[in-house]
């Protein structure tokens, strides 16, 4: 298995496109990258020079959360 580097002291930014449902995280603000789909409609967003993990994207994002409502009470 792959160590995953993520960048140290980024600050992290959260967006939610409501149309598309997708939640895109970004590890400092958000640059070029290459994904990597690792499964379940989610997919890491790495850096292709330094190999570090600058975020990951969430397809999805409601009906997941609505699916974790179902099962757990917050």
């Amino acid at each position: 298995m792959a160590t995953i580097k993520i960048p140290e002291k980024a600050n992290t930014v959260i967006h939610y496109d409501p149309e598309a449902d997708v939640l895109y995280v970004s590890f400092g603000e958000p640059r070029f990258a290459e994904g990597m789909d690792i499964g379940d409609g989610t997919i890491l967003r790495i850096d292709p020079e330094t190999e570090e993990v600058i975020g990951f994207t969430i397809l999805d994002i409601k009906k997941r959360m609505e699916e974790l409502d179902e099962h757990f009470e917050f």
